[in-house]
């Protein structure tokens, strides 16, 4: 089932009733849980429904709300770029690259969206897929398209590489990279990115400060990962924590759930048998998912194992919502669009000093990382 078409199914079922509980939906639709609850976090985004304490209800309004992602995008036309907002023509347009149009980048459209609307400007959006070839093609249609300098978050990880980046230079339109950083340290290039490595750095500290002198990390093989894992070692360095605390990544494992499964029951398995009772687990899904694991165990979240989640997607829909820490993706796109259109308003862009902005993330403090416990 295409996710458009899932999207559907559960406006009607929220339609045909006054709310449902995500248990409830994952049953009518047979599919897991953490697909509901991201399929609720992407149709609040657009406006359609609510989230509430472990469901939904509909919306009062099915109108995008102002600065959201709009819903128009036909579903299987992930290459061709097309206006993500309805504000009227302008001197500037802002041609906007994004992977996906799914989990993490709604919010930072959003945010370019919002700061798009205040200025009166036109934003086009084109969607990679992941695909780094599909970059380039994609770049060459929004500057064709009319845009007149270009929002940037590739499919090549948090670093550019420097093709992609010489590639980008070359089309000759003013740019700032989102999420991402040109391939050398001393290399020109404004961009605006989180701080992931301080985001570990922390939630490690968030453990210590409750008293934890151990803490596990679990990552799921994403780009994100080798930074949360640096800003965790360096935690564990600084802060003075025991080391030799279980570290997992999964390498997002391809053999399906049972291959997943494994790998969530070693973890905790490890975490038990050195003593370890709290850990930082990205992303929320697999947060969720060790939660559940444990339970299966008879084991209880914070009680035996203290958990923060990094991302903050649907982190607050967890059975026991969690706490974490949360990548500011609404300021990465605002920022980054207030960047590129001071430089397009200058009297003389290329008098403006580069500029390159690091911002960080916000912890968010639930019931599983056993704060409210301890107060």
């Amino acid at each position: 089932m295409l996710v458009a078409q899932r999207h559907e199914l559960l406006v009607r079922e929220l339609e045909a009733s006054e709310g449902l509980k995500v248990t409830e939906l994952a049953a009518r639709l047979n599919v897991s849980r953490a697909t509901i609850r991201r399929d609720l976090l992407e149709l609040e985004a657009g406006g359609r429904v609510t989230r509430v304490r472990g469901g939904a209800v509909l919306a009062t309004s099915r109108t995008a709300r102002p600065g959201q992602p709009s819903e128009s995008r036909p579903a299987g036309a992930p290459s061709d770029p097309l206006r993500a907002d309805a504000t009227p023509a302008s001197a500037h347009t802002l041609g906007l690259l994004v992977p996906s149009a799914h989990y993490y980048y709604p919010r930072v459209v959003a945010g370019v969206q919002a700061v798009a609307a205040e200025r009166g400007v036109r934003v086009v959006i084109g969607l990679s897929d992941y695909t780094y070839p599909n970059d380039t093609q994609q770049i060459e249609e929004l500057a064709a398209s009319g845009a007149t300098g270009l929002l940037v978050t590739s499919a090549t990880g948090h670093i550019l590489p420097q093709e992609p980046f010489e590639r980008l230079r070359a089309v000759g339109l003013p740019f700032v990279l989102m999420e991402r950083r040109p391939y050398g340290r001393y290399v020109p290039g404004e961009f605006v990115a989180t701080d992931h490595q301080q985001g570990a750095f922390g939630a490690v500290g968030h453990f210590m400060n409750l008293g934890h002198e151990r803490v596990g990390l679990f990552t799921n093989g994403s780009p994100t990962a080798p930074l949360l894992r640096e800003g965790y070692e360096a935690a564990v360095r600084h802060l003075g924590l025991v080391s030799g605390a279980p570290v997992v990544d999964s390498g997002r494992p391809r053999l399906g759930p049972t291959e997943a499964t494994r790998l969530y029951d070693r973890f905790i398995k490890e975490c038990l048998a050195d003593g370890v009772r709290a850990a930082l687990v990205h992303s929320d899904h697999d947060a969720i998912e060790l939660m559940r694991r444990m339970r299966s165990q008879g084991l209880r979240t914070p009680d035996d194992i203290a958990l923060i989640a990094y991302d903050d997607e649907i982190a607050s829909l967890a059975d026991v919502p969690l706490t974490a820490m949360a990548p500011p993706k609404h300021e990465i796109g605002a920022q980054a669009a207030r960047l590129l259109l001071e430089r397009l308003d200058a009297p003389d862009p290329s008098a403006v000093p580069v500029r390159q902005l690091l911002i960080q993330p916000r912890l968010i403090v639930r019931s599983s990382c056993g704060a409210a416990a301890r107060a």
